[in-house]
């Protein structure tokens, strides 16, 4: 039996700006991270692309990236604005569908996803608005699934994102075409809104993006073999001071992951 669509969807209508590919980093990094846990479940694995935009690209390229993984992976397009959901509609096919809702999540039968991927969606919400939806989403995943709430640019080059888990954050993840970066510093735009209006002298993501400046300025010397292995270097530099996860071979795609209780506001 299919969900009844709710009669007013909990949230508000994004810009829906989206681009093919925009998204790509963040799907590399989930498919990588996260791709024990799909390969392990016992039914095809549910993903969630929440707020997908005007154009359903990004759940398109879900679906096909996921299925790199699993090849039975499933995603639900979710979208507020009905015409975006009729617009979307031609796209569907096995294992991709879109259904009309917001933070509530309207999946056939309660279903549980193991990821629920929300990019460019809590941006235009309020810094005090972010820790009920992260519980709201949180409480829709499987035991072991994954949310994933994020900040790219138009195209796709430079990304921030939160992982979450059932129990709540877990940490941070900054990733970038390295060839266009010229210090780690300018990721802060991109910061979700849990942490972009904490980088300010006191508060830890300004301390942790200061230390990458350093380090990546130290590296500097690596930059003639390349972008890539200056990055690299940074990367082992911060992890001395700063509890970076992941390994050089995540570090060479241009990503870096910091526990999330390191970057966490004053207070929160």
């Amino acid at each position: 039996m299919a969900a009844r669509p709710p009669d007013r969807p909990v949230g508000t209508v994004t810009r829906g700006t989206t681009n093919p590919n925009r998204l790509r980093r963040m799907d590399r990094w989930l498919a990588a991270v996260h791709g024990p846990v799909l390969r392990r479940s016992p039914r095809p694995p549910l993903a969630v692309d929440l707020g997908y935009g005007a154009a359903p690209w990004t759940a398109v390229e879900l679906l096909t990236r996921l299925r790199t993984v699993h090849a039975g992976a499933r995603v639900v397009g979710v979208e507020i604005a009905p015409e975006r959901v009729a617009a979307a509609r031609p796209y569907e096919r096995d294992g991709l569908t879109f259904v009309r809702g917001g933070f509530e999540v309207p999946l056939p039968d309660g279903a549980r996803p193991v990821l629920i991927r929300a990019a460019n969606v809590l941006r235009q919400y309020g810094e005090e608005e972010v820790p009920a939806v992260w519980a709201r989403l949180c409480a829709r995943l499987e035991p072991d699934g994954l949310l994933i709430d994020g900040t790219c640019d138009e195209i796709g080059r430079r990304h921030v994102w939160v992982a979450l888990g059932p129990e709540g954050p877990r940490s941070v993840t900054f990733a970038a075409r390295l060839s266009s970066l010229a210090a780690p510093s300018e990721l802060a735009e991109r910061l979700p809104k849990a942490l972009i209006h904490r980088n300010v002298p006191g508060e830890p993501v300004h301390s942790f993006l200061r230390d990458f400046d350093r380090a990546w300025a130290a590296a500097a010397p690596y930059g003639a073999f390349s972008a890539r292995q200056r990055w690299i270097r940074a990367a082992r530099a911060l992890a001395g001071d700063w509890p970076v996860t992941g390994s050089p071979h995540r570090w060479r795609q241009g990503e870096l992951t910091v526990g999330w209780e390191a970057l966490a506001p004053r207070g929160s």
